[in-house]
């Protein structure tokens, strides 16, 4: 095996070694994450959504220390015991799910097989190895849910307690001190962070929907006492007032607890931030699926104001508009295990894009997020209570250098643009868009640009009195394709369009040879019909046509834009061409 050293997983990068590299690809293509093998994996521009990568660097959904001992594949005793947590939890499952049968001992004896081999060569990350061993156990019993029923009675318990006399004592009591803040405002924002470091707190009490006696023998007052030497500073930091109203994604952990979760989410919407919860997409033990909220009594109940964005691959349109017109919006995380990137849904990503401040609870998320070394692209406040009973919490703050631009940011940038069009307008100049190829050609994209800006000076010094927008003279560093499509729409849509120009082989060939040079192979016979980006650009224009018959749509014919049908996510190249 391939013998190297990193101090931290941040130090791990493609490019350095064709030996590295080869082992990088190894552990990627044995855990199934990798993207360019199995396309059911998240791109690697979708997983920059989330961790704060450079070009080169290699993120592995595991903690650091984990990572070192993978590489090498040794099995120190660290390993050992993660791989023996997860073997023990598959056989409890398996054995109290199923009655002694030759089914059983086949699933079993079949998992001990795989669970050997990865002993021997200890280079699959121990959650990836569970779910391995999950989706034979299932597929083979039939079972969809072993979990169902236990999920419900901590539903139910938890509901029954959050609705009982001692929880509202445990939550509501105001103490005295808290009176004498100097202004309304202040002892508002003091009330409101007591009320969420109460329900933060006592949303990881397991007791509250696992046991007959929830309270242990305590009275609320001395449950209460448990909070004074809790240290809630990254709290008051993320939610000063002066940020204003957040958008929140929030991970929640276990059934029953997610009622108190929704107690925590809603003190959220009360105090004006918007919220989307992500539940698991199947079985993951105890954890909320999607299915639960449909299917159990209780969460049907809890969760009746909420709205449930079922599609997997929504558009940042779609949620974006989900969230403009819900405050809380529920989606799947797409996934039946720990956090893993790879593995999330689209819909996911962009709801992690979208947000302000990621609320995750559970040590598996202290592991994911605390436990790296690599940053991410959103401020991550954890929390959860450790196997001793004490509450923890942890803030992991995003890096300066990742930029984030709002809606409304995206928003005033297109307004910009429509400005100028509207005063080209009033001059009574012809407004032409100009759509064309940009990252649909792997590794060209420097070139595209440059094909892109000398035909549309070539244009200029040809058509008087237009004024033509050319997309690759609005890019600002940290725009990804996600946000400028989402820009490129509403510019599309304002209504001051006269001519909308597609892309032809002739202007590429154009485009070379006024840059003194021969089309290269790999952009012979391409035309605007070759990109994703353009393609929905031209049903977009249709649309626009339909609402103004006098938009001249010049270029390749609309039958001819058939071949992409999904834009890459946050990508400037396509995904593969259909069929």
């Amino acid at each position: 095996m391939y013998d190297f050293a990193f101090d931290t997983a941040r130090d791990v990068r493609y490019g350095k070694d064709p030996a590295l590299d080869a082992l990088l690809l190894h552990f990627m293509t044995e855990n199934s994450l990798e993207h360019s093998i199995d396309p059911e994996n998240a791109t690697p521009e979708q997983i920059r959504f989330i961790v704060a990568l450079e070009e080169d660097s290699f993120y592995a959904p595991c903690g650091d220390w984990m990572l070192h001992f993978l590489l090498k594949s040794h099995l120190s005793e660290d390993l050992r015991r993660e791989y023996l947590a997860q073997w023990r939890l598959l056989v409890r499952t398996v054995r109290d799910a199923m009655p002694r049968s030759a089914l059983r001992r086949r699933i079993l004896l079949l998992c001990r097989h795989k669970f050997r081999t990865v002993l021997a060569t200890p280079i699959l990350i121990p959650s990836r190895l569970l779910k391995r061993m999950l989706t034979i156990f299932l597929a083979l019993s039939g079972i969809t849910d072993p979990f169902r029923e236990i999920k419900r009675e901590m539903n139910r318990r938890a509901s029954a307690f959050l609705r009982s006399s001692f929880f509202n004592r445990l939550i509501n009591v105001c103490p005295e001190d808290n009176l004498a803040c100097r202004s309304i405002a202040q002892l508002r924002f003091e009330l409101d962070l007591l009320e969420m470091e109460r329900l933060l707190f006592f949303s990881t009490h397991k007791p509250f929907w696992t046991s007959d006696a929830p309270t242990g023998g305590l009275d609320a007052d001395a449950m209460r006492e448990r909070l004074e030497n809790v240290d809630f500073s990254p709290l008051r930091n993320v939610f000063r007032p002066e940020r204003g109203p957040l958008r929140i994604l929030y991970l929640p952990r276990a059934s029953g607890g997610i009622l108190l979760d929704l107690q925590v989410v809603r003190s959220l919407l009360r105090q004006g931030h918007r919220v989307v919860l992500a539940l698991k997409d199947g079985f993951y033990f105890d954890s909320p699926t999607v299915w639960d909220v449909e299917s159990d009594p209780v969460l049907a109940e809890e969760f009746k104001d909420a709205y449930l964005l079922q599609n997997d691959r929504a558009t940042k349109n779609e949620l974006l508009q989900a969230l403009r017109e819900h405050a809380l919006v529920v989606i799947s995380d797409g996934t039946r295990e720990r956090f893993n990137p790879y593995r999330m849904s689209v819909t996911f990503a962009r709801a992690w894009k979208e947000c302000d401040l990621v609320l995750a609870k559970g040590e598996a998320c202290y592991r994911r997020f605390i436990g790296t070394s690599h940053d991410f692209t959103r401020d991550v406040l954890v929390f959860f209570s450790d196997v001793h009973g004490k509450f923890r919490m942890y803030f992991k703050p995003k890096p300066e250098r990742v930029v984030k631009f709002s809606e409304e940011a995206i928003m005033a940038k297109a307004e910009g643009i429509i400005n100028q069009m509207r005063q080209a307008r009033a001059e009574g100049k012809t407004v032409m868009f100009y759509s064309a190829i940009v990252g649909s050609i792997p590794g060209q994209v420097k070139v595209a640009i440059q094909v892109l800006n000398t035909f549309v000076a070539h244009l200029r010094s040809r058509l008087d009195g237009t004024f033509i927008i050319n997309p690759g003279e609005h890019f600002e560093e940290g725009m990804d394709a996600d946000d400028l499509m989402f820009m490129w729409e509403h510019v599309q849509r304002s209504g001051y369009l006269n001519v909308w120009r597609f892309q032809s082989d002739a202007d590429i060939e154009k485009s070379f040879e006024l840059m003194g040079r021969k089309v290269p192979p790999v952009w012979a016979g391409k035309d605007s019909t070759y990109s994703t980006g353009c393609t929905k650009e031209m049903r977009i224009a249709l649309s626009v046509q339909k609402r103004q018959p006098e938009l001249q749509i010049i270029g390749p014919g609309p039958d001819k834009f058939l071949r992409r049908r999904e834009y890459g996510v946050g990508r400037f190249s396509d995904v593969t061409i259909d069929g």
